[in-house]
């Protein structure tokens, strides 16, 4: 039986899964370094209380009138099958585009990445840290931090742009001058998500339920996640998402974590002074925020080799949204189809 693996279990990844299910005689295997599905749209847990969950990467799903048709009815399964919902509640500074709709993930942002993991029937593995792609007997070889190297007849990257071109192994000598030229052109803003997660009854007083910040050099947006996704429970503590400015998160790429998340703390403290202490905190570092610049020239997909089959996509090769991600997904099943 070929195997198919998707490294990358992302919005991209997940998608690109499911639509290839089906395919007669094949195994589709996901590998991704993380320890749960997401990606970008990650949702993390409170240490101490596994139900208080705040969404650190997307915050929501906007559908605009410019949306593909593709784009429109997987939105629609998604509210179908209660993985998205209308976004209602209150956002300060938000701009909403005529004809346009937003969508939150009461479960977390993460819910609808699983979703598709799930409708793809992949055999999805975690904490697999892919280094070296090379071509033994006909097929690729990928190895990975931890454990042994496995062989597969068509390997798709979902991951960000410079994450490819880290890639060792005979990839290197793969990947011609232009395709190079044209992966290196490709650009990432950074930035820094703080998570705060509450005990049950803790109370956060304020009139909205997610703001964005025009006049901090630290904090860009601010979300108190279970007002944004409409969720009020007495038995669930609330949580709160902080995530900085571009210019933040460049500036102190490579500072020290502990450093940084004060920073973003007595900021915060300016900002909403009536926030009490939380329970737990969590920093994360998105040092791939959001797409400035993609690879140009690439119609949501590359092909690197195509016997046996070494492609690649993601919002790197088209921009950092839903409808990017799901416009990269269908170009790279529909490749992968073509070439079967």
């Amino acid at each position: 039986m070929e195997r198919v693996l998707v490294v990358g279990a992302g919005l991209t990844g997940g998608v690109c899964a499911a639509l290839l299910r089906g395919a007669v005689l094949r195994r589709v295997v996901v590998w991704d370094k993380a320890r749960g599905a997401g990606g970008r749209m990650n949702t993390s847990r409170s240490a101490r209380d596994a139900a208080c969950t705040a969404d650190l990467g997307a915050q929501y799903v906007t559908l605009g009138p410019e949306s593909a048709e593709s784009c429109r009815s997987l939105c629609e399964e998604l509210v179908s099958q209660g993985i998205l919902k209308q976004l209602t509640a209150p956002i300060e500074g938000m701009v909403v585009k005529e004809g346009s709709c937003n969508y939150v993930a009461p479960q977390g942002i993460s819910s609808v990445v699983k979703y598709y993991l799930q409708q793809s029937g992949a055999d999805v593995f975690y904490e697999q840290h892919v280094t070296h792609i090379s071509l033994r007997d006909g097929k690729w070889e990928v190895s990975r931090k931890m454990g042994p190297p496995e062989q597969f007849d068509i390997v798709i990257l979902t991951i960000p742009v410079p994450q490819i071109l880290q890639l060792q192994g005979d990839i290197v000598k793969i990947v011609n001058e232009s395709q190079k030229q044209q992966l290196e052109s490709a650009s990432y803003s950074s930035c820094y998500a703080l998570g705060l997660f509450y005990e049950a009854g803790a109370q956060i007083d304020v009139p909205w339920a997610a703001q964005y910040i025009t006049d901090n050099p630290c904090i860009r947006f601010i979300s108190i996640d279970n007002k944004k996704r409409n969720i009020e429970s007495s038995e669930i503590g609330p949580s709160v998402v902080v995530h900085t400015t571009k210019t933040f998160g460049s500036e102190h790429l490579d500072s020290d974590p502990v450093e940084v998340q004060q920073l973003i703390l007595s900021h915060l403290e300016r900002i909403v002074p009536s926030l009490p202490k939380p329970d737990s905190i969590k920093c994360h570092k998105w040092r791939y925020s959001q797409v400035t610049k993609a690879v140009p020239s690439c119609l949501g997909q590359m092909i690197l080799h195509t016997q046996p089959l070494l492609i690649c996509g993601g919002d790197g090769f088209t921009c950092s949204n839903f409808g990017g991600c799901i416009d990269s997904a269908v170009s790279l099943a529909e490749s992968v189809k073509c070439h079967l």
